[in-house]
């Protein structure tokens, strides 16, 4: 499925900004249809003229009209679900919001449709296509007419370029939806109308009276715990509604949304200024109580932080066990014991390294480049061979990304094993610079990660299921059974990014599930 950016490309010439500008109507347009209780369409001109869909949403508040997907067709063409819309090109010719006289039958429905032009920097660049069901003979509830005179001040702000705002959202918070809680304002800041839901959200907030014609910034005041939250949403609904002493919109930097804390819930609220033709209509405030999600996120990052302190314990005691190990190889008299000790040393380093990685995660990842970036340095200074002219170079050539602990851990392990092999036994007083390349290439299905030297490399019968080295022998465990991998031992070969000539090369895959 194409995304809005690639059909702007395909079908249009905006500039970015105007592109741009569309993009923040689509992330903000599902208000405009949940408070028009209708379906919207966003069409653009095509590169012969003739308008294209290139967007839609539904509304959560009303029945969809249309089953089937509008984007991709052309307003004129029959396999259009609506089968074509005059008013669009209309209103791409009026720059004027365009309305049926009377309601089209839709199957067995009559709807309404209204065509909104889109403009930006003067210029109209797209048109929104609206229809609703107009089927009903009821007179509207207070709900619905608050509702739709909001949305009608909204595609004005369209039709002027005004809406969706440029606002500040430093924090990344949400937007309520309309069904969470809406509360209409006039425009000195008053509630004209409020929704059960919102009334629930502020009951319980605290507010035990009916909001009525109450200053909303007077009954958050009442219900706030931090008087600076209270000035906040006193400065919003002031910006908003313009009793700050201007009619122009807020500000980009005022801040529009936040979430606030009373004794007993926590809601989110976003505020909506409304201004058509010049004037000011008010705004309109939407409120979610996220009271129960807050609680569970407080839950998760104490989760969170506790195994984050498991991690930090676990990396404290195995570096006390292999200070423990590393005294005894000094102590021991026997070359066999020490190397045996140094090595179990190394491997407890590499698992203790992971466990320092992650005792600063927040998501159980770790970043292996980082992992093998600290690990290298500590192998080439305990494995480089004695007899060596120069120290062996280890360089990482490519990323290998971020991982998941329980694959981290054991992949760690099988690149210490491997990398000190090659240190050890790959070199001697003869050898070329030494050097060791570490390369990966990643992709949806799997990780692969090579390890190629300049040393002397393997022998033609070496078979890693016949070879009794213990680091080669936790290496083919560690891959078949932990990493569900495969590995592969030879020579480093023609065309590898890294050491040409002789060498071994070690190829190791396995899959991202």
């Amino acid at each position: 499925m194409a995304t809005l950016h690639d059909l702007l490309a395909e079908h249009t010439t905006l500039s970015d900004g105007a592109a741009g500008h569309l993009q923040r109507l689509v992330a903000e347009w599902q208000l405009l249809a949940d408070l028009s209780f209708a379906d919207y369409v966003l069409a653009v001109r095509g590169e012969d003229g003739v308008p294209v869909y290139v967007a839609q949403v539904r509304p959560n508040t009303a029945s969809t009209l249309f089953q089937q997907d509008e984007v991709g067709h052309r307003v004129d063409s029959p396999a259009s679900p609506q089968g074509g819309n005059p008013l669009i090109g209309k209103a791409f010719g009026t720059g004027r919001i365009e309305r049926e006289s009377l309601p089209t039958r839709f199957g067995a429905l009559l709807i309404e449709r209204i065509a909104v032009p889109v403009s930006y920097a003067g210029e109209v660049i797209a048109v929104l296509g609206r229809a609703g069901d107009a089927s009903g003979s009821l007179p509207p509830s207070p709900l619905e007419s608050a509702y739709r005179d909001a949305a009608d001040a909204l595609c004005q702000m369209v039709l002027e370029g005004t809406f969706p705002l440029v606002e500040a959202n430093t924090l990344g918070l949400s937007t309520p939806r309309a069904g969470d809680g809406f509360i209409r304002l006039g425009q000195d800041g008053r509630v004209t109308y409020a929704s059960p839901n919102a009334l629930s959200a502020m009951h319980r907030m605290g507010w035990t009276t009916d909001l009525g014609s109450v200053p909303i910034a007077a009954a958050f005041g009442e219900v706030l715990t931090d008087p600076f939250e209270a000035d906040d949403v006193a400065d919003a609904v002031a910006a908003a509604c313009g009793t700050a002493g201007h009619s122009e919109l807020p500000d980009p930097e005022t801040a529009l949304r936040m979430e606030l804390d009373a004794r007993r819930a926590s809601i989110l609220v976003r505020a909506v200024p409304l201004r058509c033709q010049g004037s000011i209509r008010g705004a309109i405030l939407l409120i979610r109580d996220v009271t129960e999600v807050k609680r569970r996120d407080l839950a998760l990052l104490s989760k969170d932080a506790t195994i984050r302190e498991i991690h930090h314990r676990v990396k404290n005691n195995l570096q006390s066990v292999s200070a423990l190990l590393r005294l005894q190889a000094r102590r021991s008299g026997n070359p066999e014991a020490i190397t045996a000790l140094t090595e179990a040393v190394r491997r407890v380093s590499s698992i203790a390294l992971v466990h320092e990685m992650l005792s600063g995660s927040v998501d159980e990842e770790v970043d292996l480049d980082a992992v093998v970036d600290r690990l290298v340095p500590t192998l080439v200074d305990v494995g480089s061979p004695q007899d060596s002219a120069e120290p062996v170079r280890v360089e990482r050539v490519s990323r290998l990304g971020v991982l998941p602990a329980d694959l981290a851990m054991p992949l760690v392990m099988v690149l210490t094993e491997v990398i000190q092999n090659s240190i050890e036994h790959g070199y001697t007083g003869e050898a070329p610079t030494p050097r060791i390349v570490i390369d990966g290439e990643r992709d949806v299905r799997g990780l692969t990660v090579r390890v190629a030297d300049n040393g002397k490399g393997v022998g033609p019968d070496f078979d890693l299921a016949a070879s009794d080295r213990l680091g080669l022998q936790i290496v083919r465990t560690l891959v078949a059974n932990d990493l569900q991998g495969t590995i592969d031992i030879g020579p480093a070969g023609e065309g590898f990014a890294g050491p040409q000539g002789t060498g071994t090369r070690v190829t190791l895959t396995l899959p991202l599930h």
